[in-house]
């Protein structure tokens, strides 16, 4: 069983700057990536941010020069600094790990900025 705990969601300012982390513990096996995600609502999931285990990341273009994704390999952690944040930023925001044959969720961390 694989667990996911995020942290560090709240509420800001617009410009402000927030960082989120996420811890996996369990049967973790291999991992491909380490992901953020995040909801608002009344709009579908979107993929924020990758962290592969081969060293590369990727951004959504709207959080591109905004957030940094890092990654702590031997402590299968990953955080999601956040700065210059946005209304449109306002979302719960889901850590997502990809294993070789499974994926798995966080419960997710409610991320509210205000203008």
């Amino acid at each position: 069983q694989v667990q996911l705990v995020e942290s560090g969601g709240g509420l800001v300012q617009a410009g402000g700057s927030l960082t989120l982390s996420c811890a996996a513990s369990g049967s973790i096996g291999s991992i491909k990536a380490m992901r953020w995600y995040r909801q608002a609502p009344g709009k579908q999931r979107e993929l924020v941010a990758s962290a592969y285990t081969v060293g590369n990341t990727n951004y959504a273009d709207s959080v591109k020069g905004r957030f940094t994704i890092s990654r702590d390999n031997a402590k299968n952690t990953v955080s999601l600094q956040m700065s210059s944040l946005k209304s449109e930023d306002t979302a719960v925001y889901y850590c997502n790990l990809l294993a070789l044959s499974a994926s798995y969720w966080g419960p997710g961390t409610q991320v509210t900025v205000s203008s």
